[in-house]
């Protein structure tokens, strides 16, 4: 399949969307069931992109992340994406987040 131009997209776009909810033909997708959604498990297949940067922490942190073998990288990240995923439900709860750490 060639691919679209800007234009060609946007007019696809335009002309999907204008389709009435009740004429898009989805039998071949079904809904999902509530014990599908219940065992649902959300992000497996998304893989955010990685960019890579220069960072310094202190050595008894980079110590500890390596203690457990390789993938420190990936344990360091998965603490900070926990880390931010608490703040914006922090956010989101209406409660403001703390500055515990200082200048250094």
């Amino acid at each position: 399949m060639k691919k679209l131009t800007g234009k060609q997209r946007d007019r696809e776009l335009r002309a999907l969307a204008s389709i009435p909810q009740d004429r898009v033909d989805t039998s071949d997708i079904p809904e999902l069931t509530e014990e599908q959604l219940r065992r649902a498990i959300r992000g497996q297949m998304y893989r955010p992109v990685k960019r890579p940067v220069t960072l310094r922490l202190d050595a008894d942190v980079v110590e500890w992340l390596k203690r457990g073998g390789p993938g420190y990288q990936t344990k360091a990240n998965a603490l900070l994406r926990r880390e931010m995923v608490r703040s914006y439900a922090q956010r989101k709860d209406g409660k403001r987040e703390g500055r515990s750490h200082r200048a250094g």
